[in-house]
């Protein structure tokens, strides 16, 4: 079998790479090639160098989404990281009813983004009505708005993760500290958590990607924002390359520049992920 295997793989590991490279490489090269074009479709695409990046330096818009998609961002994180990590340490305490529990804390995750931002639209503009105003007040509503609707949808995801692994935890371990008198405080800070600490890598991993990828949400939830006041970066590349004639290769640009942020971050985050391995 391993010999029939190692002769033939290429048949097998063919089709895929082929599907790999016209549904990902070859666009991924043409996108960065447009970026330095001006271009109405991928075909008349005209030459213009570094033009495009320098108009996204003038533009406040995407200076704006920038900073905004950050600050969603580090709080969104920290919010679903230490929520789901309670809701987790709460599942795994034998509670009666746990599985239920679990189902109903995941099923967020698995509605759309485009519903889920609508609901939580007609949820919000509900309650706000009460007192004269909607999700679209203001830029602060809009914000607090979409932590939430991430939150509830992020939480159930990340929690099944942690769950994993707490419960991988040896029993062993938390036997022998409560033999030496250790509380449930430091039993949690110096057993729990550091064991934990693969889990916590990937759900930090998945909210930041997450926070800087956000666009359904973006676009359901507080669409119509004056001013696009709660536009993300995501959304404001959209608005860009479909909503600005003779901007097409600026959205490009932008595009670019984002996927540049978000290798950054992973790339980061690799980094100090292995350098803590090293000192462990």
């Amino acid at each position: 079998m391993q010999k029939t295997l190692r002769k033939y793989w290429p048949i097998f590991v063919l089709p895929t790479m082929l599907a790999f490279c016209i549904g990902f490489i070859f666009p991924f090269i043409l996108g960065i090639y447009l970026s330095f074009c001006s271009f109405t479709t991928v075909t008349d695409g005209v030459w213009v160098g570094l033009s495009n990046y320098t108009k996204i330096f003038t533009d406040a818009t995407f200076s704006h989404a920038l900073w905004f998609t950050v600050l969603f961002t580090v709080v969104s994180v920290i919010l679903i990281n230490v929520l789901a990590f309670v809701v987790a340490l709460l599942m795994t305490r034998g509670i009666r009813g746990t599985d239920l529990f679990r189902t109903v804390f995941f099923m967020p995750n698995l509605i759309g983004g485009i519903v889920l931002g609508y609901i939580w639209q007609m949820i919000f503009n509900g309650v706000l009505q009460n007192y004269g105003k909607t999700l679209t007040y203001s830029a602060e509503y809009g914000f607090w708005g979409l932590v939430i609707l991430m939150c509830w949808q992020q939480i159930g995801y990340m929690m099944i993760i942690y769950i994993a692994g707490i419960q991988s935890v040896p029993r062993d371990l938390y036997e022998a500290a409560q033999i030496d008198g250790c509380g449930k405080w430091k039993t949690l800070w110096n057993i729990t958590l550091p064991n934990v600490m693969p889990s916590i890598t990937i759900c930090m991993f998945l909210t930041i990607t997450n926070g800087f990828k956000l666009f359904d949400q973006n676009l359901a939830l507080t669409a119509g924002q004056p001013a696009n006041e709660t536009e993300m970066l995501a959304l404001n590349i959209f608005n860009t390359f479909y909503g600005r004639t003779g901007w097409e290769g600026v959205g490009q640009a932008k595009a670019v520049v984002f996927f540049i942020i978000v290798v950054a971050i992973a790339l980061l985050q690799l980094k100090l992920t292995r350098s803590r391995e090293v000192q462990q």
